[in-house]
């Protein structure tokens, strides 16, 4: 009995989630590749638009919401996940309310985004998805590896409005991952933003990790994409078509990414070839 009384107390561990609501496209991503159908409540809208979402057809047959407060309540969940930035509003009222919610960083390297789906693959109470998901990312990186010796291409990830990825972000290290150097740093970039035409074309990299206007009549934002000087400048730098969907989350979405930047830096070293 004195031993039973001496031993360290376990924490209980937390019950599998069965009513998850998910506040970010990001999030989002990872929650479907992990939890049962009948597991989640809801998505947030975000997760529909194809141009940011990865999941996006998939995602119209979810329910979702618009992050209010109100809307997270009457779905009546066990768990909510956010984000530390956006719905703070949301999730101060989900407190006060004593809904159970979990924020997440967004990543800035792989590690802490393998990290993050075995966290959120706990919660679920889907360990073992949450283990063969880490494998077929790591799988995916390992995949898109450069030849050992090749010569790393600078690349710039350009976007509407010419917004780039900064060095140190987890789009950087996927760039350098597959082969690539980030010019970002030699126009001045020390988190992401955006990158001046005029600093492009004086001093162009090897690609250009272009985004895609959104359809139809172009914005403001989207004219950058298709201006003539980028077209002047086709001689020194090559272009490669990379959606911004892309460019923001970890997770499952690292598998497409590597795929596809391996695929251009294959493309662009053939053509020169």
């Amino acid at each position: 009995m004195a031993a039973a009384l001496a031993a360290p107390r376990r924490a209980a561990a937390r019950p599998r989630a069965t009513r998850v609501v998910s506040l970010t496209p990001c999030l989002d991503v990872i929650v479907v590749h992990l939890a049962d159908r009948s597991q989640v409540a809801a998505l947030s809208h975000y997760s529909r638009d194809a141009l940011s979402s990865n999941i996006a057809r998939l995602a119209r047959s979810f329910p979702v919401t618009y992050e209010s407060a109100e809307e997270v309540v009457a779905l009546d969940p066990d768990l909510v996940l956010t984000g530390l930035h956006p719905s703070l509003p949301t999730r101060n009222a989900l407190r006060r309310l004593g809904v159970a919610a979990e924020a997440f960083a967004v990543p800035e390297t792989v590690a802490a985004s393998l990290a993050q789906v075995s966290q959120i693959a706990a919660l679920l109470g889907q360990e073992a998805r949450g283990a063969a998901l880490v494998r077929r990312i790591e799988d995916a990186l390992e995949r898109a590896k450069p030849p050992a010796g090749a010569r790393p291409l600078s690349a710039l990830v350009f976007q509407s409005d010419g917004f780039a990825s900064a060095p140190g972000t987890l789009m950087d290290e996927m760039m350098r991952r597959t082969g690539f150097v980030n010019a970002a740093a030699r126009y001045g970039l020390r988190r992401t933003s955006n990158v001046p035409l005029e600093l492009l074309i004086a001093d162009p990299p090897d690609v250009l990790l272009a985004g895609r206007a959104k359809p139809g009549a172009p914005t403001w934002a989207d004219r950058v994409l298709a201006h003539p000087a980028l077209a002047r400048a086709s001689r020194r730098m090559r272009r490669a078509d990379f959606p911004s969907r892309l460019m923001f989350c970890g997770g499952p979405v690292l598998i497409e990414t590597a795929a596809r930047l391996a695929r251009i830096r294959r493309d662009l070293t053939e053509t020169a070839a």
